[in-house]
């Protein structure tokens, strides 16, 4: 018969709180880094330095700069992806009459734009762009982290708004697809890819265009 685990050894086995936090402080500090300077650049002394620890922690807690990247690129990947299905979770709503679907759209639309350009998401295709050539599991993380889960998020709203009657019958996920490049693709020919920010009043026409053309396409008939 097994020993009764003791309370003493149920701490041990499980990760504490303040290794919990560090480890995350870890990965926000090298993400920034990394940003800043790329994969080649960086080093893990100025990364412990960023997060305020010693250099052997940062090995303590990932084995090596691979790693290290690695792990930054997923953290920083599931916090931009958060914050887009934060804004998502309002298109849930079944607004009453059309001009309402109309600021619907435009509300989580603009949000939605506004974590595609801020810093964070800006960095993660960036990096994603310059460091697939040797690190290729990239691609299909940004895929597993953000376009997936993002269109099967819009999607399932766009097809409850569908049911609802807001919206005529139509493929989700096509659907979801089109008002996802309807915003993010104007915006990503201005800014160059992101080279230089995007200024309220541009993401606010984007936002505008997005909603009218995608209502043009899938409003149900007058």
């Amino acid at each position: 018969m097994a020993a009764a685990r003791t309370p003493s050894a149920t701490r041990q086995a499980t990760p504490s709180r303040g290794r919990i936090d560090k480890r995350e402080a870890i990965l926000d500090a090298a993400f920034t880094v990394f940003a800043r300077q790329g994969y080649a650049q960086a080093c893990v002394k100025e990364i412990a330095k960023e997060a305020g620890v010693a250099k052997p922690t940062v090995y303590n807690h990932l084995s090596d700069k691979a790693t290290l990247f690695r792990e930054a690129m997923a953290a920083a990947s599931e916090r931009v992806l958060a914050e887009h299905l934060a804004a998502v979770e309002d298109l849930a709503a079944r607004p009453d009459d059309a001009e309402d679907l109309r600021a619907l759209l435009e509300d989580v639309g603009g949000r939605m734009l506004r974590v595609h350009c801020d810093g964070r998401a800006r960095a993660l295709r960036r990096l994603t762009q310059v460091e697939a050539a040797w690190c290729p599991e990239l691609l299909d993380m940004g895929r597993g982290h953000g376009a997936d889960r993002l269109t099967e998020a819009v999607a399932d709203r766009l097809a409850r708004l569908s049911l609802a009657g807001r919206l005529r019958p139509l493929d989700p996920v096509v659907a979801a697809e089109q008002f996802l490049a309807l915003l993010t693709g104007p915006v990503d020919a201005r800014t160059r890819m992101g080279a230089r920010p995007a200024s309220a009043g541009e993401l606010d026409a984007v936002t505008a265009a997005a909603a009218d053309t995608f209502l043009r396409a899938f409003a149900p008939p007058a």
